[in-house]
């Protein structure tokens, strides 16, 4: 008779939690947390596959572009993928053969929720407190004029009597949500993607050209490339200042794309600022600032991949009812990211998800996944190294169910650049 000795599962105060991360997509830089990542053989997931090396009771998950975190019931934070940015929060010393592995962060205790970008991490405690670290020249951080660096997680001390709920991160710039609805920016600011601040100094490409859907991946990737290296003198706010405009309106929701912002006001209205350069924006109106998407519907709910946006709406019914639930798109649209046909810089339905009661929805570089209140996972876009986890490399460009373990339901779902973390119980 064998003895098993049972792992005792944490309590969070309902339950006892036996949560699973799965993981699929690009794996090239580990941020899939799966051990065919460490071997090299095929660092790719084509399905959905369990991160063993995780506890049982994670919370909440994050993507970054490389990059991912989880947050345990205990408040813990774990992390793994890309860390020559430090954006794993584990040191100057962290041997580069266990990035991929996720680990524990020691010293961050009592967090309540995570978000990453590309070179930048962020934890958020109990107490609303907001900590960062990795690698930005362009003010990212939010610790003060020329800091560009912190490896290990630094708190923000401007915001040291705001209790921030969110935050958001695009290649150079950063929102922040607090709890009373307040707004805060900071970071590269150019092209008016923080509101009017450094709207002087518009972007060095023409922020409202719109490029055509038969600009390829790597075409878009060079002029990003290029711009990046024009950028060097262009503005920059290197603490969290309030978003002048919407001082006094309160902000439900905030999302960074690549170089744009989307920020949700509570009474329904949808803003963007930022670049154009693939439509993004979803407006006619071009000016540098912080204004109206033309959208047709009630927004609850936004995402930013790298050139796309999306929005969960309310649609109202024809007898002036609630309505149902869809998800209108907009922006680069060369890899179906949009899921859906018609012009790509207006915001239209997908209509493959219409009448599906969605919970949230999330954008990578060219691909796009949905959350249902039925546990349900829905993917579209580029199929490219199994990042649509549908079994194969082929673009899709209506959302697919994606499947899960039987009997096991998805609580969050969200996409990296170009993998993707869902957390089932």
């Amino acid at each position: 008779m064998m003895l098993r000795v049972m792992k005792k599962l944490p309590f969070n105060g309902h339950r006892w939690m036996s949560n699973t991360v799965m993981s699929f997509g690009d794996g090239t830089h580990g941020a899939l947390g799966l051990p065919t990542s460490i071997t090299g053989i095929d660092p790719h997931a084509y399905e959905p596959t369990p991160i063993s090396a995780l506890p049982p009771d994670v919370s909440s998950i994050a993507a970054g572009h490389h990059h991912s975190l989880a947050v345990t019931s205990q408040g813990h934070l774990w992390s793994w993928g890309r860390n020559v940015e430090s954006q794993l929060g584990r040191g100057l010393h962290s041997p580069r053969e266990t990035w991929f592995e996720p680990r524990r962060i020691d010293g961050l205790i009592g967090v309540q929720s995570a978000f990453a970008s590309g070179a930048v991490s962020a934890a958020i405690g109990v107490d609303g407190a907001l900590w960062v670290w990795g690698k930005s020249n362009r003010g990212q951080l939010g610790l003060g004029e020329g800091i560009t660096e912190a490896v290990l997680p630094s708190r923000i001390k401007v915001l040291a009597k705001e209790e921030i709920i969110k935050v958001s991160f695009g290649r150079g710039h950063a929102l922040a949500l607090a709890k009373n609805g307040k707004l805060f920016g900071w970071g590269y600011s150019a092209d008016g993607r923080l509101g009017k601040r450094g709207v002087g100094g518009a972007s060095p490409h023409n922020s409202r050209a719109n490029l055509s859907s038969s600009f390829d991946l790597e075409a878009a990737e060079k002029v990003v490339l290029e711009t990046m290296d024009k950028e060097k003198d262009m503005p920059i706010i290197w603490e969290p200042c309030l978003i002048d405009e919407l001082e006094g309106v309160e902000v439900a929701d905030i999302s960074c794309g690549f170089d744009h912002a989307l920020v949700l006001l509570r009474d329904g209205t949808l803003l963007s600022g930022g670049n154009n350069l693939y439509g993004q924006l979803g407006r006619s109106t071009q000016d540098l600032e912080l204004l109206p998407v033309d959208i047709s519907a009630h927004a609850v709910s936004i995402a930013s991949g790298l050139g796309h946006s999306l929005a969960i709406c309310q649609i109202p019914s024809a007898d002036g009812g609630r309505g149902i639930s869809g998800i209108f798109s907009w922006g680069w649209s060369r890899d179906s990211q949009l899921g859906r046909e018609g012009p790509a810089n207006i915001p239209l339905l997908v209509d493959g998800l219409l009448g599906e009661n969605l919970l949230s929805v999330s954008g990578g570089r060219v691909h796009s996944i949905a959350l249902t209140s039925d546990g349900e996972v829905f993917a579209w876009g580029c199929g490219r190294n199994g990042r649509l986890g549908l079994g194969s490399s082929m673009d899709e460009p209506e959302p697919m169910l994606v499947e899960l373990s039987e009997g096991t339901k998805a609580l969050q779902a969200v996409s990296g650049f170009d993998h993707n973390l869902v957390l089932t119980g």
